[in-house]
């Protein structure tokens, strides 16, 4: 089946086609690591995750960039503000970063290219744009990009170029949506950069972040490759000025397809400092929350519609994962014989998932599939029990989906020393019948997200 992504560059959902099938280039835009990354971070990064794996899923070889941003303003300001250097301020945020990937089920990337050690390829680049005249030097020996050289500027944004305020150039990496201006390419060293500079053939100084992507992805990627992603908040002006200074530079397209993921709220707001609403995934966890429980909440909603992050709504993708896993691990054959009643709704499952993905991703209307399955095979089951060779077809399109979800085969959660002997406690309340002490302690471990369940074996338990 053919598969169709929505393309901010034409405005459309477009018929995916690589430029060298079966390998499919994607850069997609990393942390900038002054700070641990939040869960609106992860959004984009979980969302990145899904078209990997779907790319995977329809038997593309990917290879994926993702830049690491260890130098622009805020990391040397903080950096020098506790008196260390930037490798020594990053290190901790960069580690973080990895261990929040990993825990929360995200594929690595092929290359994780660091700002830092890529300087010389930014130098190359900006020396191209000096000998074609895209870019000019000011009278400190900073380098701007001239966007008048460039005619085709805005073709990603789809402002009115000529209705936007003019200013001659802007220092900062980031700026209104109205303005427009030359942008930094190089910024020459300043007292109050301190330590933070590069000698180089361009000058004493250091990159602006917009170069630092276009070096990055041109190295391991070519010239002209087939995807890049990013948050909404990319588009203008980080993006809009990739591809202005790697098509000045390098006279090609730079790249085909743009997927832009849309804005996490946190209980009907954007995060922001001045209301303290950032939360971030090793909070979470730390809270008690399974990783997979806020893998699938940061997941489930389409990437191009705004997510608004609640806690009634981890709580929800909790027991929405559970049901998953349970049906997963219930799923066992109950007699050796080689019948399949279930093919038709094995494949339309399948085919449905698939189409739904295939339609720019959309992973409700994939759920949505999944879900629908589980209702028809629960209701089977019910009447009919499962053939060995069923059972097998059940858990192989389980672990299909899952092979897009993640969330079925994690590591299982355990429980802290002190919460083990409460459940001990609790059984023991239980023998001797007294039930005020049992329910007291069953409240305890609920509050901690620990779910008890009595059974005739035992006391099991799940958390959420």
């Amino acid at each position: 089946m053919p598969t169709y992504f929505y393309n901010t560059l034409t405005r459309r959902k477009e018929l995916f086609e690589p430029i060298n099938a079966p390998t499919v280039r994607l850069y997609t835009c990393g942390p900038t690591v002054y700070n641990y990354a939040h869960i609106g971070n992860f959004r984009a990064y979980i969302f990145e995750d899904l078209l990997r794996r779907y790319l995977q899923f329809k038997g593309y070889r990917v290879i994926q960039v993702m830049n690491i941003t260890d130098v622009d303003d805020k990391i040397i300001r903080t950096a020098n503000q506790r008196g260390v250097g930037i490798d020594e301020f990053t290190a901790p945020y960069r580690q973080a970063f990895f261990e929040d990937l990993d825990a929360l089920g995200i594929e690595r990337a092929e290359y994780y290219p660091r700002a830092t050690e890529h300087i010389a390829e930014m130098v190359g680049l900006i020396q191209i744009l000096l000998e074609k005249k895209f870019a000019y030097r000011t009278d400190d020996g900073s380098i701007y990009f001239k966007v008048a050289a460039f005619p085709a500027y805005g073709q990603l944004t789809r402002l009115n170029i000529a209705e936007m305020r003019q200013g001659e150039r802007v220092a900062n990496d980031e700026y209104e949506k109205e303005e427009l201006h030359d942008f930094a390419l190089w910024k020459s060293w300043k007292a109050e950069d301190g330590p933070v500079f590069w000698e180089t053939s361009i000058g004493r100084g250091r990159p602006g972040w917009h170069i630092e992507c276009s070096a990055m992805s041109t190295k391991y990627l070519g010239n002209h490759f087939d995807i890049h992603t990013g948050g909404v908040d990319n588009i203008f002006p980080h993006h809009e000025n990739e591809i202005a200074q790697s098509e000045a530079a390098t006279g090609e397209k730079f790249v085909n397809y743009w997927l832009h993921c849309e804005h996490l709220l946190v209980n009907g707001e954007k995060m922001s400092k001045s209301l303290g609403n950032f939360i971030y995934p090793r909070q979470l966890i730390e809270q008690g929350y399974q990783p997979a429980a806020i893998r699938y909440a940061l997941l489930t909603t389409h990437y191009r519609q705004k997510l608004n992050f609640t806690l009634e709504k981890l709580d929800a993708s909790a027991k929405a994962v559970m049901r998953l896993r349970d049906f997963f691990n219930s799923v066992v054959g109950e007699s050796e014989s080689n019948e399949n009643r279930l093919t038709e709704v094995v494949k339309s499952a399948a085919q449905a998932f698939e189409a739904a993905l295939d339609d720019d991703l959309n992973i409700s209307e994939a759920l949505a599939a999944v879900f629908t399955c589980m209702h028809e095979i629960n209701n089977f089951r019910k009447e009919n029990g499962f053939t060995n060779t069923e059972a097998k077809a059940i858990r192989a399109l389980w672990e299909r989906f899952d092979s897009i979800l993640n969330i079925l085969k994690v590591p299982a959660p355990r429980l802290t020393p002190e919460e083990q002997a409460l459940i001990e406690l609790r059984s023991a309340a239980r023998k001797a019948k007294n039930w005020v002490e049992a329910d007291r302690i069953r409240q305890i471990l609920t509050e901690r997200g620990i779910i008890l369940e009595d059974t005739p074996q035992g006391t099991i338990w799940k958390k959420r």
